[in-house]
């Protein structure tokens, strides 16, 4: 599908999630600071044509980051949530940083160096449909202590399909993390930040907890790295969740952005890393 091809739909389908909406989406999206509904996230560009040659994953081994799994295991069963989860525990004054959409090779590579060059984890929503062609990347992921999450296979508006297509994009999606991550995901995002009942019950089912966000950095709109930038200084507070993305687009800015952010978060005594429980 050519470039001008995938922004017509992305438009298109953001403007649906905002017409169509479930009941009481507005009211989940609320920033913690002023009220007023989260920006829709951006939907994943269909992943690329497959490489011409993956690089088999290295053997590495995996302890569990959160819950008390194994890998492998499959993961238990969480309470039903009517919402999603927007901050977390702020003991510390600890900050989440997440990505969307990938993982691309174009973009993935040079945010997982610079989280690396500063020590800091993160989590990254992956389409299955982009984790199958680089799973690699997933690996060193998991290599690195960052956590994967569920963002579906291709990245659809949930509130337009039916039950049986929202657990398959879940369940191949969960699959393929397994495969190349080393056990199944225990969070997962709804694309265009779009929930619905049937999201949230097969994703407890699955031992899924939904994780939205607090913080848009409006990356997404490319707007300009000083502009992202602005955005998670701006906001950042403690038990935030930056929404990132490292995929669905040209998603330079958002690496710029992070070169230059990160090491303000951390000069101003922000702990970002990885939650290690499941909110109450």
């Amino acid at each position: 599908m050519q470039k001008d091809q995938l922004l017509t739909r992305r438009r298109m389908l953001i403007a649906g999630a905002a017409a169509l909406g479930t009941a009481g989406t507005a009211g989940l999206f609320a920033s913690r600071t002023g009220g007023t509904p989260a920006p829709v996230t951006a939907p994943a560009a269909p992943g690329p044509q497959a490489r011409a040659a993956l690089n088999k994953p290295s053997a590495y081994r995996l302890r569990p980051l959160t819950g008390d799994g194994v890998p492998h295991a499959r993961p238990r069963g969480v309470a039903v949530r009517t919402e999603p989860i927007l901050e977390m525990p702020a003991d510390g004054r600890t900050m989440v940083l997440t990505f969307d959409d990938g993982p691309d090779p174009r973009y993935t590579p040079a945010i997982l160096d610079t989280l690396d060059e500063h020590g800091v984890r993160a989590m990254f929503f992956v389409c299955g449909e982009m984790a199958a062609e680089n799973k690699e990347l997933l690996a060193r992921m998991a290599d690195d202590g960052h956590i994967v999450g569920n963002h579906t296979w291709s990245h659809p508006l949930l509130i337009q399909c039916d039950r049986n297509q929202i657990r398959s994009e879940m369940v191949r999606t969960s699959d393929v993390i397994e495969d190349a991550y080393g056990e199944r995901p225990k969070w997962f995002r709804a694309p265009y930040g779009a929930w619905n009942r049937a999201a949230f019950q097969l994703g407890a089912e699955m031992g899924m907890e939904p994780l939205a966000w607090t913080v848009d950095s409006t990356d997404w709109t490319t707007p300009g790295t000083g502009t992202v930038v602005d955005r998670v200084e701006n906001g950042a507070a403690p038990g935030v969740v930056v929404l990132s993305h490292d995929a669905g687009g040209d998603r330079s800015q958002s690496v710029q952005a992070l070169r230059q952010y990160l090491p303000f978060l951390l000069d101003n005594g922000y702990h970002l890393t990885v939650p290690r429980r499941h909110p109450a």
